[in-house]
């Protein structure tokens, strides 16, 4: 079983038990975090779709920590120039570790 969910403008794909690094986020090391935009649930032959998002389907994971990947150099220089520029960028990034995948049925009036 596994989500497609929504955080922050990217999509994700997410299985219960993985880890998944998502951009920065405001997570402490050890919070709960509720994720609700949830896109599709997939369960072996069942998908389920929403428009956009799936009605009361919901992602439970918890914040394992705060890191930075590997430095990107970004150099810049103009051909016959005396013009050289290098600068790093190191993108923050947390993890979550997935606890559960919910979808909770509204049995209506």
């Amino acid at each position: 079983m596994y989500a497609i969910i929504d955080s922050r403008g990217r999509q994700y794909k997410v299985a219960v038990g993985k880890t998944v690094r998502f951009d920065r986020g405001p997570y402490e090391p050890g919070a709960v975090v509720s994720l609700d935009k949830v896109l599709a649930i997939v369960d072996g032959v069942n998908t389920i779709c929403g428009t956009p998002y799936v009605t009361g389907a919901r992602v439970l994971a918890q914040a394992v920590g705060n890191e930075k990947s590997k430095k990107v150099l970004v150099y810049k220089q103009r051909p016959r120039k005396v013009y050289r520029k290098m600068r790093g960028h190191r993108q923050p990034f947390t993890i979550l570790k997935i606890n559960d995948i919910r979808l909770e049925v509204d049995s209506g009036s």
